[in-house]
């Protein structure tokens, strides 16, 4: 059984045969009905700004940056919900904070990489 049949098991209570049945036909292998449950690339761009291509880099990024202000958001509200003597539980509010920093450390290190990259296009000779 594949990774993805396992977590779908383990949320389910009963046992799906769709999925028994695609994990035998090959170990390892991704059923179909799991692959086009995937998102594609495409879909990470969200709407398009004027003029741009609905996955080009920059709606890939701007949507990045977006999702993480998002996390920080929750994680501010989740955070003061819980100085207000609010129903927000400390592990809630503990997860949510580390997501954010998890996601905003990506974010950072992928700027990194860019940024290297693009310093290294400029040192190259034409």
């Amino acid at each position: 059984m594949n990774p993805l049949s396992a977590l779908s098991l383990a949320g389910s209570p009963q046992i799906r045969p769709e999925l028994l049945a695609g994990a035998a036909q090959a170990p390892g292998a991704i059923p179909d009905a799991e692959l086009q449950a995937l998102r594609t690339p495409g879909d990470l761009a969200g709407s398009a700004p004027a003029g741009a291509a609905p996955g080009s880099f920059s709606n890939v990024l701007g949507q990045m940056v977006q999702d993480v202000n998002a996390k920080q958001a929750a994680a501010g509200e989740s955070v003061n919900g819980l100085l207000a003597g609010q129903n927000v539980s400390l592990h809630q509010a503990m997860i949510a904070m580390e997501e954010a920093n998890v996601s905003f450390q990506l974010m950072v290190e992928v700027r990194n990489r860019l940024l290297d990259s693009y310093q290294e296009l400029m040192r190259m000779q034409v």
